[in-house]
């Protein structure tokens, strides 16, 4: 095997073979996937599901799905129920339990205590504003707390004061002891446990002090045994503490920490903060609004695991910050649909068309390919009628010869279906056009084009009496500027107005209300849709647009 066929456009593959090859990993390779359970995964998430699992399933390794669950205040038992679903959709299973943080806080208190008894943590308690004065800046360095040169004896007692709820929060922390005047901020005796007098989702009220994350996530993955521990660039600056705590504790192994490039994508944000804000002041209809950049939100909208995951992997994984174009997702999920989701007609903007010369209370079974190059998709079943509906641009009383549809006077071919002739058109009263009447050929069935009939084009039509009623749901991009978030300004007023909207009345193929909740289609001439995951059912189908048949971003801001 070549170096590129290992590495492609994944550095870290070439980090993790040659770690194989020097023999710095003995055993088998560990990763993990350590979300904080404090809100829905998104589309960035997404590439580090990928990256983490996908580590393991390259070199036969395994994945830890741990929670670092340190901040109760935030976290919910149903993000992490959330969490688990949108892993498993992705295609992943995590080896052994579902891992949490707090299944090792017995753990890391001891290992606090190691380093009071060390002389390298103390409890200090200045204030937090009194803390940041006391820091320095990128510039300056940083002065030592009052409170620094505590004797182990006193801060083992204030230390175990803080645990026994002695203290309010806020006032008193335990901070390591390393450098005031480090270049690197991070190691100027940062925080490693607060007070916090909260409820914990998995140890209740056992614990009134909370580690920090910088103090949780590296000893963590050496309980674990975690061999390289893969994270966003925004942690490259915490890897000397990340080691600075490997090396000064009495942890179990030594994980490595690699960073790589975290998923940026234009006309998103991918904030948690921000995410949340969109849901909370009602923007969307929460954390699964099709239009959400998160993974259940994509999920609803109709991506396919295939799809997220080859669009993760076009994107690779680098070292250098960058803006992927939306459009190279939407290409990944369009180019998904397009070979793998059966075929379908729905008229949204109905038109009656009568067909004079059509018995009228017969139904004709015409058959239709599930998919032109899917024969495994089988053949679905088109009840053909007198009266049928047509889309309402789809006719024009007068057109010029670009016009490839219905016009009065004209043929056109209904797909799957026969030749009409469009001869006259029915008016109300104030001069809308209500129904077209027409004539159609028998003979123009599966007929070859080379047969003498040249209809002007073709066009998707429903049965009026055997069609069903569905109610369609089109959503677009949920921002309408590419950087949404850029400095200075509010997100918010880039929502886009027109990202949502339902339409009524809309006519399906019969046999589309009976799918089941998530089948995907082609709407043929429409675009792609999904039977809604939660509201869809055969009374009352409802479906999704996942995306247009083609992209028309590019021209609209042209």
């Amino acid at each position: 095997m070549s170096e590129q066929d290992v590495t492609g456009n994944n550095f870290l593959r070439g980090i993790i073979r040659k770690d194989i090859e020097e023999g710095r990993l003995s055993g088998s390779l560990v990763t993990r996937f350590p979300p904080e359970p404090n809100g829905f995964l998104h589309i960035g998430h997404a590439k580090s599901i990928c990256l983490n699992f996908g580590l393991a399933e390259y070199f036969g390794g395994q994945c830890h799905l741990r929670f670092d669950d340190t901040n109760p205040a935030k976290e919910e038992q149903a993000y992490i129920d959330a969490i688990q679903e949108d892993i498993q959709w992705l295609g992943y299973q995590w080896a052994g339990p579902v891992r949490y943080a707090s299944d090792y806080f017995d753990t890391l208190y001891e290992y606090a205590v190691a380093l009071i008894n060390a002389g390298k943590a103390y409890v200090c308690e200045l204030s937090a504003e009194q803390a940041r004065e006391y820091r320095g800046t990128l510039t300056e360095p940083g002065r030592n707390s009052p409170f620094r040169e505590r004797s182990p004896e006193e801060n083992l007692a204030e230390f175990e004061a803080m645990r026994n709820g002695e203290y309010e929060e806020g006032a008193k922390v335990l901070r390591a002891k390393i450098d005031m005047s480090a270049p690197n901020i991070n190691l100027r005796d940062p925080i490693i446990y607060r007070i916090r007098k909260q409820t914990h989702h998995q140890t209740g009220d056992k614990w009134c002090i909370y580690p920090t994350y910088d103090f949780t996530h590296g000893q963590s993955d050496a309980i674990e045994g975690i061999t390289h521990s893969i994270c966003t660039l925004e942690f490259e600056d915490h890897r000397p503490l990340y080691e600075w705590f490997i090396e000064n504790l009495p942890v179990p192994a030594e994980p490595k920490q690699y960073e790589f490039a975290r998923l940026n994508i234009n006309y998103t944000v991918t904030s948690k903060r921000k995410l949340k804000a969109l849901v909370d002041e009602n923007v969307v209809a929460g954390w699964d609004d099709p239009r959400m950049p998160t993974i259940a939100g994509m999920r609803r909208r109709g991506f396919t695991p295939a799809a997220l995951r080859h669009f993760c992997e076009m994107v690779g994984v680098a070292r250098s910050e960058g803006i992927v174009d939306m459009a190279m997702l939407e290409h990944a999920i369009r180019d998904d649909l397009d070979k793998n989701a059966p075929r379908a007609m729905c008229v949204m903007d109905p038109l009656k068309l009568v067909i004079h010369n059509y018995p009228q209370s017969q139904v004709e079974q015409l058959g239709a390919p599930g998919h032109p190059n899917r024969d495994d998709l089988g053949e679905r079943q088109l009840p053909f009628t007198r009266e049928v509906y047509i889309e309402r641009d789809d006719f024009r009383e007068e057109a010029n010869k670009k016009f490839k549809r219905l016009v009065l006077g004209k043929k056109v071919r209904l797909r799957n279906a026969y030749v009409l002739l469009a001869e006259q058109v029915v008016k109300d009263e104030q001069g809308n056009i209500v129904e077209v009447h027409c004539s159609y050929d028998p003979d123009t069935l599966g007929a070859d084009p080379s047969d003498g009939v040249k209809p002007k084009g073709v066009i998707h039509w429903v049965s009026a009496s055997e069609g069903r009623r569905a109610t369609v749901r089109i959503y677009d991009r949920l921002f309408n500027h590419a950087s949404p978030d850029r400095g200075g300004e509010d997100f918010l007023e880039h929502v886009n107005p027109d990202s949502f909207s339902v339409v009524e009345g809309c006519w399906i193929e019969p046999g589309l209300a009976n799918c089941a909740p998530e089948s995907r289609f082609q709407f043929e001439r429409t675009g792609y849709f999904v039977a809604d995951r939660h509201e869809h059912s055969a009374e009352q189908p409802v479906f999704n647009r996942t995306i247009a048949l083609r992209d028309s971003w590019g021209k609209a801001e042209a």
